[in-house]
């Protein structure tokens, strides 16, 4: 299976735009792509998956679905409302969710194309009791982009996120600090120098944009090197 895994330092640092951006410019570009989120929560809070400091967007699995050319419904096939983690979530609806299940959802997802998985939270948010979005990556064993900010306490954050990742055998193509100024300040550009070094990791950055259009996310993912993490 071809693909990327897209995971985060914490909720609402900008893996979703993260992904979108990656699978409109594959998109672009011609490259057969869909995108998979296998749970989705916080659908009564429909504030989208943008950083705070981003604009509103549309819910995950929507904003995805949209520039993947797919349904949300294809896109994420558990669905929950309150905004908490996936194995509560669960709880909450009576409901359980499966391993072995989420694995084989996310393969099928792939049908021949290169496949985006963007995953819920950080890598230790369970997706079931004895299930992490950890484990999830090291089954399907794609390379994993790590979504980070880039402010105060991004450093601790990313290198534990780092650590986690490696210490499960998970195979790191880089960070990618989201959303990116235009005019970053010292804070931040010794931030993105200290995570390459002390993480050994190549990091690159997302520059923020203005809305859910696919043209704009396909152009802020073209500046990624994406062909490069593919191998």
């Amino acid at each position: 299976m071809r693909g990327l895994f897209i995971t985060g330092t914490d909720t609402g640092v900008g893996k979703t735009v993260l992904s979108a951006a990656l699978v409109a410019a594959m998109a672009a570009a011609g490259e057969p792509v869909r995108a998979h989120k296998p749970v989705v929560t916080g659908l009564d809070d429909s504030a989208g998956g943008a950083p705070a400091t981003w604009p509103a967007w549309p819910a995950d699995h929507e904003l995805l679905a949209a520039v993947a050319g797919m349904t949300p419904e294809e896109v994420s096939p558990l669905r929950f409302g309150p905004a908490v983690a996936p194995h509560l979530a669960a709880q909450l609806a009576g409901a359980q969710i499966d391993p072995a299940q989420i694995v084989a959802s996310a393969r099928e997802s792939a049908e021949g194309a290169t496949l985006i998985v963007e995953g819920v939270g950080g890598l230790l948010v369970p997706l079931s009791d004895d299930f992490t979005v950890c484990e999830l990556a090291a089954s399907l064993a794609l390379p994993l982009l790590i979504a980070a900010r880039p402010g105060l306490g991004t450093i601790n954050h990313t290198l534990l996120t780092l650590r986690a990742a490696r210490a499960a055998g998970l195979e790191v193509a880089a960070v990618v600090i989201t959303p990116w100024p235009a005019e970053p300040t010292l804070l931040e550009r010794s931030n993105r120098e200290t995570i390459a070094r002390l993480g050994t990791v190549e990091v690159d950055t997302l520059a923020a944009v203005a809305g859910p259009d696919p043209d704009e996310l396909a152009r802020a993912g073209g500046l990624l090197p994406w062909r490069e993490w593919l191998g």
